[in-house]
């Protein structure tokens, strides 16, 4: 199941911290919204962004608290981060596009608990 895969691919760079390998996964163009930044980018504006937040938050763990189950060749995940400076509620949105699955929405926010 080739969703399951990029799943657990992503969430792996994730909890790494790599920007090289979770920028492949995103899509063109993505859907971005880190803590009160909230915008569409292209993929090399969004590798910028989010590499900036791992640099200033440096990740300490990372778990997938729910997955959707695939439908329509989409799928989303929520997870929890977990850094050097709190924790964050994370969101990913995969969507199957020109036979690849891709990122189109990715978020991290505040974890208000």
């Amino acid at each position: 199941n080739v969703s399951a895969d990029i799943n657990d691919d992503i969430a792996n760079a994730i909890r790494s911290g790599d920007i090289k390998t979770l920028s492949r996964f995103l899509g063109d163009n993505v859907e971005l919204k880190l803590i009160d930044l909230e915008e569409i980018y292209s993929r090399a504006q969004a590798e910028v962004i989010i590499k900036d937040f791992f640099n200033k938050h440096k990740v300490e763990s990372f778990f997938i608290s729910h997955k959707s189950t695939p439908k329509n060749d989409s799928m989303y995940s929520i997870g929890t981060l977990q850094t050097s400076k709190g924790k964050f509620r994370t969101y990913f949105f995969i969507k199957k596009l020109n036979n690849k699955f891709v990122i189109q929405q990715f978020r991290i926010e505040s974890d208000k608990e």
